[in-house]
């Protein structure tokens, strides 16, 4: 890991979070999804910050270093909201730019229409910002998959104990596992995400290649091993175990447009295009955004696109934050 971020611990709404930063300036804060860490942006940190802004990369609470409530409901989004907030509270940032990938581009969607006044632009990488279903996401999930007796890996997660059970197993492999089945790598090669019954172990049905992909080093490798190793995965499947919670407490998200200038970029292989069946996710990319600046696209990329194709992200997003 570069010697040029700095790692500390940030107080916010009653817990700490560890972050990496860099630079002087605007502040941006980077939020990753799972299962990720504030690493997962290191390849950004730095041009972020050499272009003249405060870069923050959270450990979202549950992950790394950050503190792990043990309550499943303390990782719903409103806690997670007012984490961010925290963070700019913390450093005396009356507004900032918020850049998320996939968990984290929900929790900064989310936050950019709760918060018009403290988020100044918003940047979601992965999972665009889309329009609310009808129904909550479990029956929506089980109506499209379960009662299909079709496997969907967000109703597998519902089960507390049972994914972490699994993955805690062998962490190494499990993180492998799921890093490269959902990466371009895996499409490219024919191993794409497989079509499983309901109650499959996911694991069990993924592969582990022998040669990692090049964007993910040994070192990273270890480094995201180690991270979970400690923390464990309870943190980062309870958020899973709130999406119906959040449709309920958040009745505005997926209705009500997002007025700040936004950005969305995705990987042309990313599977999560696909979570409904017959229906392209990012063709709807700009729809609930009233100031979409970049909707960047990048071929043979898939989910980890920050880390899959870093200069290509890195100049998008240096694009967007020059254009403000």
């Amino acid at each position: 890991m570069s010697q040029n971020f700095d790692s500390i611990f940030i107080p916010t709404n009653g817990i700490r979070l560890h972050a990496l930063t860099a630079g002087e300036g605007p502040l941006v804060v980077m939020v990753h999804g799972w299962p990720e860490l504030s690493h997962s942006w290191r390849h950004q940190i730095g041009p972020l910050a050499e272009a003249g802004y405060k870069v923050v990369a959270i450990d979202v609470r549950g992950y790394g270093l950050s503190d792990r409530p043990e309550p499943v409901e303390a990782y719903a989004m409103k806690p997670l909201m007012d984490d961010l907030i925290g963070v700019f509270d913390h450093f005396e940032a009356d507004t900032a730019v918020l850049i998320g990938h996939d968990w984290g581009a929900p929790i900064v969607w989310n936050t950019a229409l709760a918060f018009p006044d403290r988020v100044s632009a918003v940047a979601g990488l992965s999972v665009p910002y889309f329009k609310r279903a009808g129904i909550p996401p479990l029956a929506l999930w089980n109506a499209l998959y379960t009662d299909k007796d079709r496997f969907f890996y967000q109703v597998y997660f519902q089960d507390e104990g049972v994914p972490e059970a699994a993955f805690g197993a062998d962490p190494a492999a499990g993180l492998e596992k799921i890093y490269y089945a959902l990466s371009g790598d895996a499409v490219r090669a024919g191993d794409r995400w497989p079509t499983l019954d309901a109650g499959a172990a996911l694991l069990d049905h993924l592969p582990r290649p022998k040669t990692f992909p090049a964007w993910l080093s040994a070192e990273d490798r270890a480094h995201y091993v180690e991270r979970f190793e400690a923390s464990g995965f309870h943190g980062a499947f309870n958020r899973y175990r709130n999406i119906d919670r959040d449709y309920h407490e958040l009745p505005d998200y997926g209705v009500g447009t997002i007025k700040q200038p936004s950005a969305f970029i995705g990987g042309a292989l990313d599977g999560v295009r696909a979570f409904v069946p017959g229906r392209d996710a990012y063709a709807g990319a700009g729809l609930l955004l009233d100031d979409l600046r970049v909707n960047r696209v990048i071929d043979g990329a898939g989910h980890w696109v920050q880390q899959e194709a870093p200069d290509e992200v890195t100049a998008a997003l240096l694009a967007f934050l020059g254009g403000l």
